[in-house]
């Protein structure tokens, strides 16, 4: 009498399978060389044993070139255009350089909801230092009359009178592309 020895082994996620396996010989119609095809994966593992006996009424799929799954890509949407809600399209313009008698001044302005939100000082007299303490004051000043006015309409600062004209210029030069 054949002893045979039920051994199962559990392959990670694969599922278990069961072999079986004998001490003497089998026959030579119950020796398996076929590869077996793992369920849920796109490879597949060849196991060959002696001892597994293969099924008559059995069908194997093997998964062909075709059969392969292909992923395309989505193509990202463009980014909005920007949006314009009031006097102005919403986004950041440079100004062109101003002359300020002892250095130029340019200013970008930003846009957001149509409105004037901040002005940035890109460029200003600062080689001296009266132009940087001047300017130190006069900056702070010429942006929040910017914003309140909500165009380059605004008022000069006393002591810093060129350096307020050129950011008049270079602020009006800003808007005017905010509001193409």
């Amino acid at each position: 009498m054949k002893k045979v020895v039920l051994s199962v082994f559990i392959m990670g996620s694969f599922g278990v399978y069961v072999l079986w396996q004998s001490q003497g010989a089998l026959p030579a119609a119950y020796v398996a060389t076929q590869p077996v095809v793992l369920p849920k994966q796109d490879t597949q593992v060849a196991v060959t044993s002696r001892s597994i006996p293969t099924p008559q009424s059995a069908t194997q799929t093997v998964p062909t070139a075709s059969s392969k799954k292909t992923t395309t890509k989505p193509t990202p949407t463009p980014a909005p255009a920007p949006k314009k809600t009031g006097m102005y399209t919403d986004g950041t313009y440079t100004g062109s350089p101003a002359d300020a008698y002892y250095g130029t001044v340019q200013v970008a302005v930003v846009i957001t909801n149509g409105k004037i939100s901040d002005v940035q000082f890109l460029n200003y007299p600062q080689d001296r230092n009266t132009s940087r303490r001047i300017n130190g004051m006069a900056m702070p000043y010429l942006t929040q009359e910017a914003i309140q006015a909500q165009s380059a309409n605004v008022n000069g600062v006393s002591g810093a009178s060129d350096t307020s004209a050129a950011f008049k210029e270079s602020l009006a030069s800003a808007l005017s592309q905010a509001r193409a």
